[in-house]
């Protein structure tokens, strides 16, 4: 628990970039831009082979509106430049995030094919074109993961080519990394991703300054499992891309999954100072910054700042290019968020169903149904789980070729098994609700707990508890801060669990870890409490 005196120099050093990319204003980029350096050797002219540099760079970075700028700069600037059009190509696959479909994909081919047709001026950058080619070959019978795994072989051909290619490696392992989690999310595909953190361990030694490596270790670490092993890299990748907004968000990743609040917050303020300011400019959308605002909401709930993280909801106007309905979204999301991580079940299933796309409703409906159900409004819970469902399903019939879109879609996913159990407990089906929520946890263990989520372990504690059961409360609380450290909830009902059980002794010691993990914003009722139980001084 003294992860906070560890982390105060890291601290200081990101509030100290926040408040500098908020006092610069408008300046315009130049070419003296911050995000890390790439060796990428190529037969261009000079000026456009610097700028195919900075585009790969910023391609390691995931800011891909920037990326293109760059890219298509050094295709201006040198027409033969074939590589050029090569990262154009690249920046349409946002791996890990989008994949590119319809005409995103024939646009990507035509840049591959005005590369082949122009023509590289060596094997290497021959190599990498024709890796991309793999990928976006002009056969609609090529499923998703196919293309990837034509993609990941090539690369893998490249990096044994060139072995003295940083950039090369580093995209191959992010391949893998797409492999392991295609389909299925945080796959159980180990393999590939313990191949891919091995060698990405391995690059970030050879090449500390590349952004590559280290962002790519970030993603490849960011489970439960692993995450213990991205916190270096973590802790290194916004100094080597200070100007890259997702640079300064993705060590967030790992701190959120090793309940690193303090360090959570500052990343991710940081993080949408900086994207604020590109969008502003024109280098990028306001994804970036509701991104980061969504890992800041989280971070101050579990910090047990209320205050600060019910503000956001009104700070998401602000997001500078937003549209009205992305900001009205986001603002239901968080919203709904709010109520549930604070407990506030009246509050829960009273929310509004927000003015948005019937899709984005499903989290407010999901909200209302386990607010009444825990607020003891069977009959209200069983109408807001029945639009759920309604709306869930219809997204399944939707996405029916999309199956990492919103879980299996052959069966209920963990999100409405714990509604489904939540809305059994209210109408006095206690074992049955028990059963459900158990299943749901260990499915979700199975999956991958995401790390934004409330465990549905913890929601099973919670049952438990309220079924005068702390003994079992407080073993299934404990298993679920083992996946999700120092969550507020978590560690406030392990507390109070073994209060109930009897063993004040480790009611103590909960409540003082609850308070260790808490910022000094930190407002919630909760912690009155937490204070008196563990000794800790009221003020």
């Amino acid at each position: 628990m003294d992860y906070q005196l560890k982390f105060i120099g890291f601290i200081a050093a990101l509030t100290g970039l926040c408040l500098a990319l908020l006092v610069r204003g408008d300046a315009p980029r130049n070419d003296s831009v911050q995000v890390g350096q790439v060796n990428f050797p190529t037969s261009c002219a000079v000026e456009a082979g610097a700028k195919v540099e900075t585009g790969v760079a910023l391609l390691h970075s995931f800011q891909y509106e920037e990326a293109e700028q760059s890219f298509s700069e050094a295709a201006k600037r040198d027409p033969k430049c074939a590589i050029a059009y090569w990262g154009k190509a690249m920046t349409r696959y946002e791996q890990l995030w989008e994949f590119p479909q319809g005409k995103t994909l024939k646009r990507g081919l035509a840049d591959i094919q005005q590369a082949q047709t122009v023509g590289a001026g060596t094997d290497r950058e021959r190599s990498y074109i024709a890796a991309a080619a793999a990928f976006y070959s002009d056969d609609s019978k090529l499923s998703h993961k196919k293309r990837i795994q034509n993609y990941s072989a090539a690369l893998d051909q490249l990096r044994k080519q060139s072995p003295e290619d940083v950039n090369a490696a580093a995209f191959y392992a992010l391949s893998l990394i797409a492999l392991a989690e295609d389909e299925n999310g945080e796959s159980s595909d180990n393999a590939n991703r313990k191949a891919a953190i091995a060698l990405l361990q391995t690059l970030c030694r050879t090449a500390p300054k590349n952004p590559g490596p280290a962002h790519y270790l970030i993603h490849a670490t960011d489970t439960p499992q692993f995450a213990p092993l991205g916190l270096e890299a973590a802790r290194n990748y916004a100094k080597i891309a200070p100007d890259s907004s997702h640079a300064l968000h993705m060590p967030s990743h790992i701190f959120v999954r090793l309940g690193l609040w303090q360090e959570s917050i500052a990343s991710n303020l940081a993080a949408a100072a900086s994207a604020a300011k590109a969008t502003e400019e024109h280098r990028a959308d306001p994804h970036y910054q509701f991104h980061a605002l969504d890992f800041l909401n989280y971070s101050y709930l579990q910090s047990g700042e209320e205050s600060k993280a019910r503000q956001l909801v009104e700070e998401l106007k602000k997001v500078p290019g937003a549209s009205a309905d992305g900001i009205s979204e986001h603002q239901a999301d968080f919203t709904a968020r709010n109520a549930f991580e604070l407990h506030r079940w009246k509050e829960a299933a009273a929310l509004p169903i927000p003015a948005v796309r019937r899709d984005a409703q499903k989290p407010t409906y999901r909200v209302r149904a386990i607010g009444a159900a825990r607020a003891g409004d069977a009959d209200a819970a069983r109408k807001a789980l029945e639009k759920y469902k309604e709306l869930n399903s219809s997204h399944r019939h939707h996405e029916k070729d999309n199956a990492r879109a919103y879980g299996d879609t052959s069966e209920k996913n963990v999100i409405e098994m714990e509604a489904e159990g939540w809305v059994s407990y209210a109408e006095g089906k206690s074992e049955e609700a028990l059963k459900v929520l158990r299943l749901a946890a260990d499915r979700e263990d199975a999956e991958g707990v995401d790390s934004l989520a409330t465990p549905a372990r913890e929601m099973l504690a919670d049952m438990l508890l309220e079924l005068r059961r702390p003994a079992e409360a407080v073993a299934e609380y404990r298993a679920a801060l083992k996946n999700s450290p120092n969550r507020f909830n978590s560690l406030y009902g392990a507390a109070r669990a073994a209060q109930a059980a009897g063993d004040t002794a480790s009611a103590r010691v909960l409540f003082a870890s609850l308070l260790s993990a808490c910022g000094p914003g930190a407002d919630r009722p909760e912690l009155t409490e937490a204070k008196a139980a563990s000794g800790w001084p009221a003020h």
